[in-house]
């Protein structure tokens, strides 16, 4: 893998983070909105599986890239010393 290559695979990789973490944004919203729903009120109930479901989103998308990215930079890395 040459230097041309890695840049294109570091936005895909960040790109498929950002895909795991809409996932488990949409995931934890549906999920988090029947549960807070029965627990508490009408509007809290569901402000606070809003936040709670962007935040699992946000801390998916961010740990995925981070682990994507480091896998590529690290093949990067192996393929340049050979």
């Amino acid at each position: 893998m040459s230097n041309r290559r890695t840049a294109p695979d570091l936005v895909a990789a960040w790109a498929t983070g950002v895909g795991v973490g809409s996932i488990v944004f949409m995931l934890g919203w549906l999920i988090g909105s029947r549960m807070f729903e029965a627990a508490w009120p009408a509007p809290t109930g569901p402000a606070l599986a809003m936040a709670t479901a962007i935040l699992l989103g946000l801390v998916a998308a961010v740990v995925s890239g981070l682990r994507l990215a480091r896998r590529v930079r690290i093949e990067q890395s192996v393929s340049a010393e050979q």
